[in-house]
């Protein structure tokens, strides 16, 4: 499997994090895919040292992710693939990765409070792009599950979609 674990988080990799979820799925990688780090040379370096060693950190455009995803779809490594906001997974598969056929589970970390987000749990605040985002994720058949560490309580998309005004 070439995609072993897809997450949400507005800190695309936190090492202390992205760690503690390694422990749990096989992972040979981090792929994260973010427009404006992957243009600022010193925020794409940042992130990739986020990343322990021996592991191999990417930080790429979704256009370049477009353009490699038949490579990191037939790779025989797993790969953690990571995104700030859910816009950029449905653009990742509008564009024709389909990430979906290797892993139908996303999971989602911090959002953080921003102008304009709704409060939905501990550590998610959504905006209506976000919700449209997450609502078309879900159509299409991901299991979406808002969960910061693995041994933490998760809340399902469809939980917190009830409580969404």
């Amino acid at each position: 499997m070439a995609i072993s674990f897809i997450r949400v988080d507005d800190r695309i990799i936190h090492g202390q994090v992205v760690t503690r979820w390694m422990s749990e799925r096989k992972c040979d990688g981090v792929i994260a895919v973010d427009d404006p780090s992957a243009n600022n040379p010193v925020l794409s370096k940042v992130l990739k040292a986020a990343v322990p060693k021996p592991l191999k950190g990417f930080v790429m455009t979704v256009d370049k992710t477009g353009q490699k995803w038949e490579e990191i779809a037939k790779s025989k490594k797993n790969y953690f693939l990571i995104v700030k906001t859910p816009e950029t997974l449905v653009k990742l598969y509008e564009n024709g990765s389909d990430f979906i056929s290797l892993c139908p589970q996303l999971n989602v970390g911090p959002i953080s409070a921003r102008e304009n987000a709704q409060k939905i749990g501990p550590n998610a605040a959504v905006t209506p792009e976000e919700i449209a985002a997450f609502e078309k994720l879900d159509s299409l058949g991901m299991e979406i599950e808002f969960k910061l560490v693995p041994d933490s309580k998760g809340t399902s998309w469809k939980e917190v979609s009830k409580e969404i005004n």
